[in-house]
């Protein structure tokens, strides 16, 4: 989504499903991996103009690199 220094910000949030590795030892969860090559298909719109959710997903899966990742809500 390339935006124009003039127009406001625009936030978008969806989310989608994606493969996780689990490793449970001895009963308890010792390891998640969230398996972040995986497209995005089937975004749900949380918040935000749904208009652009499109483009966000593209501007998404253009190869950046995810800021960060956080677990829980």
């Amino acid at each position: 989504m390339t935006l124009r220094p003039e127009t406001p910000n625009r936030r978008i949030v969806y989310s989608y499903l994606v493969p996780v590795h689990v490793e449970v030892e001895d009963g308890i969860v010792a390891d998640v991996v969230v398996i972040d090559e995986t497209p995005i298909r089937d975004p749900t719109l949380i918040e935000g103009d749904g208009d652009l959710l499109a483009q966000a997903v593209t501007d998404a899966n253009d190869g950046q690199a995810c800021p960060s990742w956080r677990f829980g809500y």
